[in-house]
C-alpha cells in the first residue's frame, strides 16, 4: 500500500544551523564569529507607568525590579554588575564577548546625558560588541533618538520594546498605558534612522484566546522589526496581576498549549526576523504560576520537537 504525504513532508526545513527558528546565538555568530552572551544590568532606573508620569502602579505582570529579576544589583554601580554578571557567565563560556543589556524598568527613560553617561560606560569595557536597551514606546523623545541613531552608527545596538499584544482590551486590563498605534509610531521613528528593534510578545496574558494571541504575533511579523522575544506570562508574588488570578481573569497556559502557540507564531515571522527568545523564567520563590515554565531547558526542547514533528520552521506561512 502506497504511504500518503502531506505537502510538508515533502518540503526540505529551511535551518539555521541545526535550528528550524532563526536563533539569537544563530546571529551573533554570523556577525562576530563566535560566541556572544547579554550582560543584564540595573541601571536604576524608573517608569512612567510607576511613577505616576503617566500611570500609576505599572504593567500588572511586572514584579518589583521592573522584569530585571535577573540582572546585577541595583545598589552595586554599573562596572561592579558587568563584572559579576560577565564573569557568572564566562564559567559556561570563557572565550565570548559580551552585550551591555540595560534590562531592568524603562531603559531611555532620563535626560541624555545620563543616558550618555551610562551607555558610554558599558560599550567602554573590553570585550563589549554592543547594547541592547529596554525601554517603552512613549519614551523614546527626539534627542534621545538622536542620541541612539548616534549609538548605531558606532556600535552594534538593539532597541527592545514591549508590545506584549496589540488587543486594546488586554492593554487596559494589565495597565500597559499606551496603545499599539504608539508603538507602530516608535518603530516608524526608530527604524527611519536605521535602528534594530525588538518586540517583545507575551503569550498567556489574561483573557485572551489562541487566535488573539497569534493575530499578535502576525503583525509583528507585519512591522518592520528585526527581532522578537517571545514570552511566557508569568505570574509572580507581589505583583498587581495576583488580583486579577485571585478574580479568576488569569488561566494559566499548559506546557503542550503554550508549544504549540510559539510553533504557531514562528511559523507566521519573516525568516530574516531573529528570534532572541522563545520562553523564560522567573525566580522560583516568587513563581505562582505555571511551574512548569521553571524546567526551561524541557520547554525548549519541547519547542524543538514540535517544529521537527510538524516539519515546520520559522517563516513556513509567513507571507511577504
Amino acid at each position: 500500500m502506497m504511504q500518503a504525504y502531506s505537502k510538508a513532508d515533502l518540503v526540505t526545513p529551511q535551518l539555521w544551523n541545526d535550528k528550524r527558528f532563526h536563533t539569537w546565538n544563530y546571529e551573533m555568530r554570523e556577525q562576530f564569529q563566535g560566541k556572544v552572551f547579554k550582560v543584564m544590568l540595573d541601571a536604576g532606573f524608573t517608569c512612567p507607568n510607576r511613577d505616576g508620569t503617566i500611570a500609576a502602579g505599572g504593567c500588572t505582570f511586572c514584579s518589583a525590579r521592573g522584569s530585571g529579576d535577573f540582572a546585577g544589583k541595583r545598589r552595586d554601580d554599573l562596572i561592579t554588575q558587568f563584572n559579576m554578571i560577565r564573569d557568572l557567565q564566562h564559567q559556561k563560556w570563557p572565550d565570548a564577548k559580551y552585550i551591555g543589556y540595560f534590562q531592568a524598568y524603562t531603559n531611555t527613560y532620563a535626560p541624555v546625558e545620563k543616558l550618555r553617561e551610562y551607555y558610554e560606560a558599558i560599550l567602554t569595557q573590553p570585550g563589549v560588541v554592543g547594547l541592547s536597551i529596554a525601554t517603552r514606546p512613549d519614551c523614546l523623545p527626539d534627542d534621545v533618538v538622536d542620541y541612539l541613531a548616534e549609538l548605531n552608527e558606532r556600535t552594534y545596538l538593539w532597541i527592545e520594546m514591549g508590545l506584549q499584544t496589540i488587543h486594546s482590551s488586554t492593554s487596559e486590563l494589565i495597565n500597559r498605558a499606551h496603545d499599539t498605534e504608539c508603538y507602530y509610531d516608535a518603530v516608524a521613528r526608530l527604524r527611519a534612522r536605521g535602528i534594530r528593534v525588538c518586540a517583545h510578545i507575551i503569550h498567556g496574558l489574561p483573557q485572551e484566546t489562541h487566535e488573539m494571541m497569534l493575530a499578535t504575533g502576525r503583525a509583528v511579523a507585519g512591522m518592520d522589526v528585526q527581532g522578537i522575544k517571545i514570552h511566557l506570562l508569568h505570574l509572580m508574588r507581589k505583583t498587581p496581576m495576583v488580583k486579577q488570578y485571585e478574580a479568576g481573569l488569569l488561566r494559566f497556559l499548559e506546557r503542550d498549549e503554550y508549544v504549540k502557540l510559539v510553533v504557531d507564531t514562528l511559523e507566521l515571522l519573516p525568516p530574516s526576523m531573529v528570534v532572541h527568545r522563545l520562553t523564560g523564567d522567573a525566580p522560583r520563590d516568587l513563581l505562582i504560576g505555571p511551574m512548569w515554565s521553571l524546567k526551561k531547558w524541557e520547554v525548549l526542547n519541547a519547542i524543538d520537537q514540535e517544529l521537527l514533528s510538524r516539519n515546520t520552521w520559522q517563516g513556513r506561512l509567513w507571507e511577504a
